[in-house]
């Protein structure tokens, strides 16, 4: 080639998947000497006419990537009036999809990138809800959208990982009479904070049984009524101290509980 190429990226989204696509064609036709404008966001008319004549003037060509029919239709028509080369990068795909499919596309642009932050979010979620599981490092409560807090086996861990999952930043905090709660946990806002209470009895059946699943005798002081009627005595003083809502989950499935978080956020935010 004797002169630069140069391809304007039109997209009603931010231009990457049309700007990848124009990129590996042009790389079978130069070292890396060409240039690439980017135009997102494309709503109108008025713009496709503008580039479509700076195309023509600067010997350039056209890539673009528009779900909406009309824009797309009005690009491929007027590019050929004009006589600028003009390369429709997603529309072939969905008209051969809506064929194939006997589907209608949603024609909504940007839905990629919608799912690919949608994904991200919910691994950074759920590396939160590691991060900051178990009281393991208490910065984590400020940062929190949700703090639970309860004594063991109120099944903290379970529920954290299950929030992480609708993409919602959990840290939880274990309540243990001989362990002052962190300071973090008394200073933050008390709507983020949400109790995990359950019967003694209930407690008591289900640490029975995680002894067992141990290989543990179930007269260990961690099963004992004595011993979890001092720990709910404290987890009540704690939580009073917080002002926080609080969870009965003692005949409740972990999906049961992580609904009514969910329906209690949704409350705040209206």
């Amino acid at each position: 080639m004797n002169t630069q190429p140069i391809v304007y990226v039109l997209s009603d989204s931010v231009g990457e998947t049309a700007e990848l696509v124009v990129k590996a064609g042009l790389s079978q036709f130069t070292n890396g000497d060409y240039k690439i404008q980017r135009v997102p966001y494309v709503e109108d008319k008025e713009t496709i006419d503008e580039f479509l004549h700076i195309a023509r003037e600067k010997k350039g060509m056209i890539g673009f990537t528009l779900v909406d029919p009309e824009l797309r239709r009005y690009l491929n028509d007027q590019s050929k009036t004009m006589n600028v080369e003009a390369i429709d990068i997603m529309g072939p795909t969905m008209d051969a999809m809506e064929r194939v499919f006997d589907s209608t596309p949603r024609l909504e642009a940007g839905l990629i990138h919608k799912l690919d932050e949608d994904y991200f979010k919910k691994i950074e979620a759920i590396e939160f809800a590691v991060k900051y599981d178990d009281g393991r490092d208490p910065r984590g409560i400020a940062r929190a959208d949700i703090i639970l807090v309860g004594v063991s086996r109120t099944s903290k861990t379970p529920l954290s990982q299950y929030l992480a999952h609708k993409r919602i930043k959990v840290a939880n905090v274990p309540i243990v009479p001989e362990v002052d709660p962190p300071e973090e946990l008394m200073v933050v806002d008390p709507s983020k904070c949400i109790g995990l209470r359950i019967t003694a009895d209930k407690l008591n059946g289900i640490r029975k049984e995680r002894l067992k699943a141990l290989g543990l005798g179930d007269q260990a002081t961690y099963a004992n009524m004595e011993r979890i009627h001092q720990e709910l005595d404290y987890f009540n003083k704690v939580i009073d101290r917080i002002g926080c809502e609080v969870i009965d989950v003692s005949n409740k499935a972990v999906e049961e509980t992580a609904n009514l978080i969910m329906r209690m956020m949704q409350k705040k935010e209206i």
